[in-house]
């Protein structure tokens, strides 16, 4: 029974012995590669070839040494040798089973890699594989190791896979670019809240007295930075002034972002607004306690000049009714300024600052040839107040920078 055991180990042993040196009994060489744009030479290509394929532990290689004697003494195998005849010939004169070959090529944003495995005795391939990494050049020993163990069906790392792989980008149409697009806009808007209340507002009380609805008239300048077939990114800064019917200047800038989409060209677009309005600190007297009228406005500096001139009309006190007037003048006021703290408010007599708002806007974009006409619909907001309005315009498509330069 031992006797039998021993015999059944040893028979097992013999054949995985005689497995594991079948899979190195085949002898392989590596020829001199094509490589094209690329900074490694051929030779060292090679190299990477070489030790990769050794790494494999699955052919007896033959190394550059042992090739030299013949690639010394037939110099065509080290230059442009790598065709199915060529390499044929190349293994013959090196007595191996097969010979290996390949190409590393720089392609756009790629590199593109493929190797094969030529059998000397058959003339034909054994073996082939192509693959397209991404353009990482300090990494094409990595991608060699990928494209012989997936040859071999060895499983390749999934980490290094995602990482040297090509991803193919959206695909640029060659007659979309960065436009640049300007041209003139006009539009009419409609005022409500503290907009509204300024305009309207006798200009006694430093308001402007005039429709709460504005014209505007201005340019666009408009730069595209990013455009696809389906989406485009731009770039505005519009330049307007408003009120010119109504005998009024008012300038703004606007900077804003927008979105295109679609060829039917729908657009979205937003951001800040900046212009110059005068403005004061005072008070609305709501419940008229002053006598001005209901929901007058009275700045700091009015409110304070008209307690002087009562002051200055009553003064010198002749009689004890002026005195007592006096002083219910300063009642009065002195209810008036605890009933209705200072704010900053809208006062075409006060001082100039600079305004803000933020603007978003809705349209699309008619065209024609190579004229577009934008219609959008925009709404800016203040504090407690807004415009709301409509624009249109036309542009004129006059330049475009390809962004489609890659290769």
């Amino acid at each position: 029974m031992k006797k039998t055991i021993s015999i059944l180990v040893i028979s097992i042993v013999t054949i995985f012995n005689n497995n594991g040196n079948s899979q190195t009994s085949s002898s392989i060489a590596i020829a001199t590669p094509s490589v094209q744009n690329l900074f490694i030479t051929s030779k060292l290509a090679s190299k990477l070839m070489n030790i990769e394929i050794t790494k494999l532990n699955l052919y007896k290689v033959y190394d550059e040494f042992d090739m030299a004697e013949i690639t010394k003494s037939h110099p065509e195998f080290t230059t442009d040798c790598y065709g199915i005849n060529c390499l044929t010939n190349l293994g013959n004169e090196l007595k191996v089973d097969y010979i290996m070959s390949g190409s590393f090529d720089k392609i756009g944003n790629k590199i593109a890699v493929t190797l094969k495995i030529i059998d000397i005795k058959n003339k034909s391939i054994y073996k082939t594989n192509f693959k397209e990494f991404d353009n990482q050049e300090a990494e094409l020993q990595r991608m060699v190791e990928i494209v012989l163990k997936d040859m071999h069906g060895l499983v390749n790392s999934k980490e290094t896979l995602e990482q040297l792989s090509f991803k193919n980008e959206v695909i640029t149409s060659n007659n979309i670019g960065k436009i640049n697009n300007s041209g003139p806009r006009i539009g009419y808007a409609f005022l409500t809240g503290s907009l509204s209340e300024f305009a309207t507002r006798s200009t006694l009380q430093g308001g402007l007295d005039i429709v709460p609805a504005i014209s505007m008239i201005g340019y666009q300048f408009e730069k595209q930075y990013v455009g696809t077939e389906s989406f485009s990114a731009l770039f505005e800064t519009i330049i307007n002034i408003s009120g010119l019917e109504q005998s009024k200047f008012m300038p703004t800038v606007a900077f804003m972002n927008g979105f295109r989409f679609g060829k039917s060209g729908w657009e979205i677009a937003f951001g800040p607004s900046f212009g110059l309005i005068k403005m004061s600190s005072g008070f609305f007297d709501t419940d008229n306690t002053y006598g001005d009228g209901a929901n007058a406005y009275w700045s700091d500096q009015r409110f304070n000049q008209d307690q002087q001139s009562d002051y200055n009309s009553l003064n010198p006190f002749n009689s004890s009714t002026q005195y007592t007037e006096y002083y219910q003048y300063q009642a009065a006021y002195s209810t008036v300024k605890s009933k209705y703290p200072s704010t900053d408010n809208y006062d075409n007599n006060g001082k100039v600052k600079i305004s803000t708002k933020f603007v978003i806007g809705f349209g699309r974009t008619f065209r024609t040839g190579a004229l577009n006409i934008p219609v959008n619909i925009f709404y800016s907001s203040v504090k407690k107040g807004s415009m709301i309005g409509v624009s249109v315009g036309f542009n004129v498509f006059k330049s475009k920078e390809q962004i489609n330069n890659k290769i």
